[in-house]
């Protein structure tokens, strides 16, 4: 069963980056999707960005020209390098690998934005 797991989440102030990084444990296909998700406190999830098999993208309006997804299929691995982080950002990130009716989750990683 594949596993997903977050790193690189933190505390960083205002117009600071980060990069997220997501790792599966098992097997996973070129033509899965990988997308970065995020809730902060009393809101909903919202999809932040996914990639899928052709390299194709779509990011969140909010993060558009900040935020860029990329994915190492070798490694089974997605990535979000996030730039001039604002603290409307805070929240957790979560990884999510889907196609059809396969989905994993990873258990979330702590982003926060603040001076």
């Amino acid at each position: 069963q594949v596993q997903l797991v977050e790193s690189g989440g933190g505390l960083v102030q205002p117009g600071g980056s980060l990069r997220l990084s997501c790792a599966a444990s098992g097997s996973i296909f070129s033509h899965f999707v990988m997308g970065w998700y995020r809730q902060a406190p009393g809101k909903e999830r919202v999809l932040v960005a996914r990639i899928f098999r052709s390299g194709g993208t779509e990011y969140l309006d909010s993060v558009k020209g900040r935020f860029t997804i990329s994915r190492d299929n070798g490694r089974n691995m997605v990535f979000l390098q996030m730039n001039s982080l604002k603290p409307e950002d805070t929240a957790v990130y979560r990884c999510r690998f889907y196609w059809g009716s396969t989905d994993y989750w990873g258990q979330g990683t702590q982003v926060t934005v603040s001076s």
